[in-house]
């Protein structure tokens, strides 16, 4: 009578592995493509501290990871600490470029 039991975990806990096993298969970071953005690229994150406000900061930040759905950011705060940060990556915007005649 030990035996049904048993088997009905074991046979539970392989249906679970082989249901989660695609989500394990996650892309390597580097390998993730996404045209808009790279690691190391300067970026500015438009950031809204509510979903109902209406304000929306900009902030400078750095792309530090790709993923499919998410860009990781590293953003300086007031005490000159940096934290990194998952945000879509429709709240970024590129850096403007300055032109050369600016940099002289």
């Amino acid at each position: 009578m030990k035996i049904f039991p048993l088997s009905f975990a074991v046979l539970m806990l392989l249906i679970n592995l082989v249901v989660t096993s695609p989500s394990w298969a996650l892309t390597n970071v580097a390998l993730v493509h996404n045209s808009n953005f790279e690691v190391g690229q300067k970026v500015i994150w438009l950031y809204k501290p509510r979903p109902d406000s209406n304000d929306v900061q900009k902030i400078p930040a750095e792309v530090v990871k790709l993923s499919p759905k998410q860009v990781q950011i590293k953003v300086r705060k007031n005490n000159n600490e940096f934290v990194n940060r998952w945000v879509n990556p429709n709240k970024l915007e590129n850096f403007p470029k300055m032109p050369d005649s600016a940099l002289r």
